[in-house]
């Protein structure tokens, strides 16, 4: 059996070949050994950036070969033991030689590939000399093949044992000027850009779109880092050239290029954890996770066991605004409290061990090296420039760059904030060019995700204008990228309560949610799910019309996880006596029985369960009673018990309790009143 090994799941440089296995048929083993020559030799129609010398001489001593494995499955009708030997040998190192081919002549991958040319050559030695070793097991003179193949094989072995195939001296030339460009980034030293596209040229990138090839190559290497951590450094570095490369260099788009945008996507509520600070879940007062949040008059959350000893102490001030407490009512904060058993949960942490382990969660970055850290320090610059002094082509060209940059790079947008890009970027959501707005808020979006970031458009003033595109935004998608910023903006206490306090935020994200795309309506819902983690902003978000537009959008959806996150804040909402008011007075008992009663999801089944078990505490015997006349629900509540959450598992568990006690005091009130009317009965007698 021979196993095909797809390119496309292969990394650059890694040679997965597999021997073909002992029971093989010689005819299929012969038949697989033309394919793979001829693929080989059919790399001579390929462009080769580097290694062009050595992959011409390899490629010829392939098509001897393939004449070779020809010309023995036309005359060699007998196959013995040491030709079927050969034979696997030399698949085994065709395929790893096919690899090698394939990598050089990769899309994006022409400048790694070069500095790697002192690996490839050895590789593509060491490759040569074991054909040369293969054929040796063979007596060729007891083949049945032609005089002339003989020859040409004899030959091929000799040759194949003395081949060098060193590096060739353009390549080594070329890998000297990058060097010299890295160490001229690395002492904070801008290299001269003809030096630069002599490189480019030389490797056959010609364009933004070839550059922008190359970044994703090497994006996505870094992202498979952790195999092989001695390559950071190098393709750290060559990141580093090719991010500035392509703003700096290729100062223009190429046509069309601006469909490479990826679309925005948001975390849902469920997801909300991965977006949050950590640090958001620990008690101001102990500094440990918070495992029961409550929040005080002043707004402020912290830990009720913390909190709770505070009040019993005698003191009546917020601990962390110094603010006189209005009452000592601790409110439950069951949003928050979701989000950080969720966090525990997925991160493997013990209630025990939060604290620690909390910490170690957050520090995953890996640290840039000095040459790409300066280079990116100059694009910063750069494009910082072009933002403010640039043509409107210019400044549109830079915000889509900075939206490249920070797509996957904490180190980037920390740079391009320190560098003073967000100011500029807040000016130009003004635009009157919708494309310009775009790239714009999405690339304040980017850097919303750091926390410089935050507060530089808080500070600048930006968050109106944020708000403004939310609502007015030229082009839909822009409306939509704004919902998701505000959504990172409200990853801040403090940032909620000023988003929360401002009139056009929440009408705007409810307005999205009504409008809106799947992902503008994601986005609208992850913001307010952030927003309603300070609790004042439940009222406001009830007041603009919140729970007959997710009804609307319940009803009539059919995403398992919009579905899902329509349900988590409809579920949040109940939690409070207004929310739960303004559910009861839609229909919306009967769509949630009717829910949960379907096949979706195991998470949405929980959150209709949530939504259910505080309609009934804060609704009284008559939500319990309503519920108690749908016994039908009961198979899947009983079901939660078993295969839900631990939280899903204790909703569904206290609901049942609740129908159950309701049950009971039903059927006994029903016992004493007969027994009432029979006694008056007896008596009239």
């Amino acid at each position: 059996m021979i196993r095909k090994i797809d390119p496309d799941n292969r990394r650059v440089l890694k040679f997965p070949a597999v021997r073909p296995c002992e029971s093989i048929s010689p005819s299929i083993l012969l038949t697989s050994l033309i394919t793979i020559s001829n693929d080989v030799t059919n790399f001579k129609a390929k462009f080769f950036p580097s290694q062009k010398k050595i992959a011409r001489e390899v490629i010829r001593q392939v098509e001897i070969l393939h004449i070779f494995f020809e010309d023995i499955r036309e005359y060699q009708p007998n196959f013995t033991k040491s030709l079927i030997l050969c034979l696997s040998e030399l698949h085994f190192i065709l395929q790893k030689i096919q690899f090698l081919l394939q990598d050089c002549t990769r899309e994006g991958s022409r400048l790694f590939i070069l500095m790697k040319s002192q690996f490839i050559a050895n590789q593509f030695r060491v490759l040569i000399s074991s054909i040369a070793t293969a054929l040796d097991i063979l007596y060729l003179n007891s083949l049945q093949i032609s005089s002339e193949v003989k020859e040409l094989v004899e030959l091929l072995g000799k040759q194949a044992q003395k081949s060098k195939l060193d590096v060739s001296l353009n390549d080594q030339c070329a890998m000297e000027r990058v060097i010299l460009i890295l160490n001229q980034f690395e002492n904070a030293f801008e290299p001269e850009r003809g030096l630069i596209k002599r490189i480019l040229d030389y490797l056959g990138i010609y364009n933004w779109e070839d550059c922008n090839k190359e970044v994703k190559f090497l994006e996505d290497e870094m992202g498979n880092i952790e195999e092989d951590a001695r390559e950071i450094p190098l393709i750290s570095n060559l990141l580093g050239l090719m991010c500035y490369c392509r703003a700096v260099i290729f100062d223009s788009l190429d046509e069309n290029d601006e469909q490479i945008i990826v679309e925005i996507e948001v975390k849902s509520p469920g997801e909300m954890l991965n977006c949050l600070n950590p640090e958001d879940f620990r008690c101001p007062i102990s500094l440990e996770l918070m495992m029961d949040p409550v929040t005080i008059s002043t707004g402020q959350t912290y830990d009720r066991a913390s909190i709770q000893k505070w009040l019993n102490s005698g003191h009546l001030l917020c601990p962390k605004t110094g603010e006189r407490l209005e009452s000592t009512e601790l409110v439950p904060n069951s949003a928050l409290k979701r989000l950080i058993q969720q966090f525990c949960s997925e991160n493997g942490i013990s209630i025990s061990k939060s604290g620690r382990r909390s910490k170690e969660s957050s520090r995953t970055v890996v640290s840039p090296t000095p040459a790409s850290r300066e280079a990116v320090r100059f694009l910063a610059g750069f494009l910082a420039g072009r933002l403010t002094y640039g043509t409107d082509e210019q400044k549109n060209k830079a915000a889509y760059e900075i939206r490249l940059l920070t797509k996957s790079s904490i180190f980037n947008r920390s740079i391009l904030i320190e560098v003073g890009n967000v100011p500029p970027l807040l000016d130009l959501l003004t635009s009157d060019d919708p494309s310009t707005q775009e790239n714009a808020i999405a690339a304040l979006l980017k850097l919303a995700k750091h926390s410089k970031g935050q507060k530089s458009i808080i500070e600048e003033g930006g968050l109106s204008l944020i708000i403004s595109v939310l609502r007015r935004g030229m082009k839909l998608e822009s409306r939509q990228i704004a919902a998701a910023t505000i959504f990172y903006l409200s990853s801040v206490e403090k940032y909620r309560k000023m988003i929360g306090s401002t009139r056009q935020a929440i009408p705007g994200l409810i307005e999205l949610l009504k409008d809106g795309t799947i992902c503008g309506k994601k986005n609208a819902i992850a913001a307010i799910f952030g927003l309603l983690l300070y609790h004042r902003n439940h009222e406001r978000v009830l007041e603009a019309g919140i729970v007959p537009e997710l009804l609307d959008l319940i009803s009539s959806i059919e995403r398992s996880d919009l579905l899902a996150d329509s349900l988590a804040i409809l579920a949040c909402l109940a939690e409070r006596i207004d929310g739960c008011i303004a559910i009861l007075q839609t229909s919306a008992m009967a769509l949630i029985m009717g829910l949960l009663k379907s096949s979706i999801s195991r998470a949405g089944k929980e959150y209709c369960v949530s939504i259910l078990a505080s309609l009934c505490t804060n609704g009284g015997d008559e939500v319990v009673a309503i519920l108690a006349k749908e016994p039908a629900i009961m198979p899947s509540l009983y079901a939660l018990t078993t295969d839900g959450s631990s939280h899903g598992s204790r909703k569904a568990r206290m609901l049942i309790n609740m129908l159950q006690k309701f049950q009971e005091s039903s059927s006994s009130s029903l016992t004493a009143a007969s027994k009432l009317h029979k006694e008056r009965f007896v008596h009239a007698i």
